[in-house]
């Protein structure tokens, strides 16, 4: 029986061990983590993570298949195939802060695989990492081997939260990166027959190692940079009087172009577009390439520009001062059907009004109040450092309630941001919530989900990312 370990039990390595689990009932897949309170949530009715139809697959595997475990140690010697998933922060500190990745925890995972192993692995880099992290790993593991011989292959994940167990079960691609030797070869063969379960062949792509770690940074730089195209935009349209839904849709129906992630929003989050443009930025400018790497910079910078845009466009509706005034935030989350909040422009929308005095009441239908309390106390980066680095008991911002009803987070409010597009936002009563707001009542519609002429009717001011602007907002010019 072919046994499979993976290193870290979060966003990637749960769900895809699932999958495999689930597809492969001849391999035994043990999922491992030093967090105890993790790993006895992945073992529990309560998983630590929310996505659409990862609990079905898990409660069909586990204890049959499928362990979650934090013997970390006997797991990963009893394997044939080691998946590392663990983080890859953006440094905070020393060489290359703000920018690089850290890979302290990838080197640690690495020189324990070398410490416990007594038989041959395939060591495969299921995180997303810099180039050329696998010559890194390749060097501890080989000084350290003791004899035994390690294969080192790039797997990159390319799964988009809310649909991960969709994008596992039908994936567009899965890469497979090794060395172009007689040993790479048969490494990348093995793990091919894993996916080749359920994948079709000529979906699973063979490349270098090092074509496989850039592949991934490639293609969220691309994903990244049609938002923030899109958003760029969106501030010309609101100059002239276009329509940023009509225009992305012309747009996106030329072939060559396409219609996805052309939709205009209060900016893109998620714990990958922007750590991994930092680090392609850091890349360039390691191997030579200022101009490249300014180039890739700027998607980070209009993603910052929209969100500042989104907080300025409030204050200055609001007669210039959101001082005291409750502003109803609806969703926290990067993206529907997630609870993650990681890198979410609602962060930066909230510091911004907290830092104009706003008194801000938040609704968000997966986000717990402790998560949203610590997202608003925590330095940048600090969020993908393993949680007994980060403050325990979130100092509490008094400005912030956090509530489980959109109905009571915009009672008595003088503005709403919509910040999620989480479905029942949809269909909210808006006339009732009209009724029970401060006059005059304001909707920011930072994902562009509303029907704005209703809520004109019903008598709200409504600015939406993109569309020509509310007579009232043009008198009222937000200074960005």
């Amino acid at each position: 029986m072919v046994k499979i370990c993976c290193i870290g039990a979060g966003y990637v390595g749960g769900p895809t061990m699932a999958v495999i689990a689930l597809k492969c009932p001849s391999i035994e897949v043990a999922v491992v983590d030093i967090s105890v309170s993790r790993i006895n949530a992945w073992n529990s009715d309560q998983l630590p993570i929310y996505e659409p139809g990862l609990d079905g697959v898990v409660k069909q595997c586990r204890g049959k298949n499928l362990f979650f475990s934090t013997d970390v140690e006997k797991h990963v010697r009893e394997a044939d195939i080691v998946f590392v998933s663990v983080n890859t922060p953006t440094k905070t500190r020393g060489l290359g802060a703000g920018k690089a990745a850290d890979l302290t925890y990838w080197e640690s995972a690495a020189r324990m695989i070398a410490d416990v192993s007594k038989s041959d692995k395939i060591v495969v880099e299921k995180s997303t990492v810099p180039v050329k992290t696998a010559e890194a790993i390749e060097k501890i593991l080989t000084h350290n081997s003791k004899g035994i011989k390690f294969q080192i292959l790039s797997n990159p994940e390319f799964l988009a939260e809310g649909t991960a167990i969709d994008d596992l079960f039908n994936p567009d691609r899965v890469l497979i990166g090794g060395r172009e030797t007689p040993e790479g070869n048969k490494a990348v063969q093995a793990l091919k027959a894993v996916y080749a379960h359920w994948v079709p062949e000529e979906r699973i792509l063979t490349t270098n190692l090092w074509s496989a770690e850039l592949s991934k940074l490639a293609a969220n730089a691309f994903l990244a940079q049609r938002i923030s195209s899109v958003n760029a935009m969106s501030a010309l349209c609101e100059a002239t009087g276009a329509d940023v839904t009509q225009v992305s849709y012309a747009v996106g129906k030329d072939t060559r172009i396409g219609p996805k992630f052309l939709n205009a929003s209060v900016g893109f989050g998620g714990s990958c577009f922007q750590k991994d443009i930092l680090n392609l930025v850091y890349i360039c400018e390691c191997n030579g390439l200022p101009e490249v790497a300014e180039y890739w910079k700027q998607v980070i910078k209009i993603n910052d520009y929209q969100k500042n845009r989104f907080v300025n466009r409030v204050v200055a509706s609001m007669f210039n001062t959101v001082s005291n005034k409750k502003i109803a935030i609806l969703g926290f989350a990067f993206k529907k059907d997630t609870g993650d909040t990681r890198e979410t422009p609602a962060i930066d929308v909230c510091k911004g009004l907290l830092g104009d005095k706003a008194r801000v009441s938040i609704y968000d239908p997966q986000v717990t109040e402790d998560q949203i309390q610590r997202d608003l106390t925590m330095n940048k980066f600090d969020w993908d450092h393993p949680l007994h680095l980060q403050p325990m008991s979130p100092t509490t911002v008094k400005q912030v309630t956090c509530v489980w009803d959109a109905y009571e987070a915009t009672k008595d409010a003088h503005g709403i941001c919509i910040l999620t597009e989480w479905d029942e936002f949809k269909t909210l009563d808006f006339k009732k919530i009209y009724d029970n707001m401060q006059k005059p009542a304001f909707v920011f519609d930072g994902r562009n989900i509303v029907n704005v002429d209703q809520l004109r009717e019903i008598g709200f001011i409504v600015y939406s990312i993109g569309k020509p602007l509310d007579p009232w907002l043009k008198d009222m010019p937000a200074v960005a």
